[in-house]
């Protein structure tokens, strides 16, 4: 028992998985949110024209 704890302890493996995680994580939110802004003001600016289209 005291060997496998030992051996968690000086294993590195894990705690690299968990930072490359949590990188790729961060990456993904911030694509997200880009994606987002751009979809929300692109959809806002179609939608004005189509109403200044239409009069309204």
């Amino acid at each position: 028992m005291i060997r496998a704890l030992r051996s968690l302890r000086t294993d590195r493996k894990g705690v690299t998985a968990l930072e490359y995680g949590l990188l790729v994580a961060g990456i993904a939110i911030v694509a997200i949110y880009s994606i987002t802004v751009t979809m929300g003001v692109s959809l806002n600016n179609t939608f004005t024209a189509a109403a200044g289209a239409m009069g309204g």
